[in-house]
């Protein structure tokens, strides 16, 4: 029976030729035109040696352009990423995209407000619909949560504990995206609060809506910083700070810090130093964008800050990452009309690829606290 069964696997579709594509996934067991939820069904046989050329631009762009579908878009990414397919294809077409990263600071002060404008720019309304109500668009802590909402407030309040908030304090968010962490910071823990961020909607939306707490938020890079603080915090951020620039952002926040100050440093972060950002990502989604390592962070604070804490809760990001996709799929007719229906595939593979990526380990999700004193002086809160 099991002969049987991996014959009817390797078989390709009646009236399509076996293609090097078929080869590649039957290691990740995903056939082509199958009927299980993680299968391919290919509308456009040239697709697949679009894919071989351009590798991740060419999976993503076929998919945008309606030449293949998978039911189960979450279960196909983590089946080909838990296989580790990416390094059976290595393109010459992506050689000056991982140049251009070492040689090229991709996230200078002239490019910073790039991704604000191409992504954190699309619509309030829109990422209303998408997340929780302090529109917190990062992961979410599950240990004991139910519900997106739950989740998102029991890792706004995680943060404040680790940096034991008083009132009285001032709190620094690089990055404060539409005002989740401050919001909730002042109005539960009695701090003061100054963010930073490089998308005049969520500068907006800020001053909008909490124009009664003690919040300033200023439209600038964060490398313009210069101000005392007894805490910061930046959740979400880091990943657009660049290899280049880890340094800088440790100095920032060590320049910022009061004595016997901490910092929390929320970040995605992938497993091998000397890997790149995804292209398809990096045109689509985040320009510019770099995924730092473990060793790149430990490196950027050497001899300015202390770890005190490590935290990894990447799994909880796949949580995160289905609850925003039930959102989108539920409210998209409201932006159906704006936006259309390439965007619609473009959102959804990135929602439901990156789910994929995290529950196959393939990337993480850190929380790092550093202090600027010797070590030893931070009890873990969880």
């Amino acid at each position: 029976m099991a002969s049987e069964q991996q014959e009817t696997m390797e078989v390709p579709s009646i009236g399509r030729s076996r293609h090097l594509v078929d080869d590649i996934l039957a290691a990740a067991d995903i056939r082509i035109n199958g009927d299980r939820p993680w299968d391919m069904r290919l509308h456009r046989e040239e697709a697949l040696d679009e894919i071989i050329a351009r590798h991740s631009l060419g999976l993503g762009e076929s998919y945008m352009r309606g030449d293949w579908d998978v039911p189960a878009l979450d279960q196909f990414f983590y089946r080909i990423l838990r296989a580790d397919l990416p390094r059976h294809i290595k393109p010459w077409r992506n050689v000056w995209r991982i140049l251009r990263s070492y040689l090229i600071n991709l996230q200078s002060r002239r490019r910073a407000f790039e991704v604000g404008e191409r992504h954190y720019d699309l619509g309030n309304d829109f990422y209303q619909a998408m997340l929780d109500s302090r529109l917190t668009y990062s992961c979410g802590y599950w240990r004991q949560a139910e519900t997106l909402e739950e989740a998102q407030t029991a890792k706004l309040d995680l943060i404040c504990r680790k940096l034991d908030l008083q009132p009285g304090m001032r709190l620094l968010d690089i990055g404060c995206g539409w005002g989740s962490l401050v919001s909730y910071a002042a109005q539960k823990y009695g701090v003061e609060c100054v963010g930073v961020t490089v998308s005049r909607e969520q500068h907006a939306y800020i001053a909008e809506h909490y124009a009664d707490l003690p919040i300033t938020v200023h439209l600038q890079d964060y490398r313009c910083l210069d101000q005392p603080f007894d805490r910061i915090a930046s959740v979400g951020m880091f990943e657009h700070v660049g290899r280049k620039n880890h340094r800088t952002f440790m100095q920032v926040a060590k320049r910022c810090l009061e004595k016997s100050g901490l910092l929390l440093l929320h970040t995605i972060g992938k497993n091998q130093r000397r890997s790149n950002i995804d292209p398809w990502i990096d045109k689509y989604i985040f320009p510019n964008g770099d995924l730092p390592a473990a060793g790149q962070i430990g490196d950027a604070a050497d001899r300015l800050l202390t770890c005190e804490d490590l935290h990894n809760f990447g799994s909880d990001y796949d949580k995160t990452l289905m609850a925003w996709h039930e959102n989108f799929e539920q409210n998209w007719e409201r932006f159906a009309d704006r936006y259309g229906q390439r965007f619609y595939r473009m959102w959804r593979y990135y929602l439901l690829s990156c789910a994929g990526a995290f529950r196959a380990r393939h990337i993480q999700l850190w929380q790092w606290m550093f202090s600027d004193r010797l070590p030893g002086g931070v009890e873990r809160v969880s």
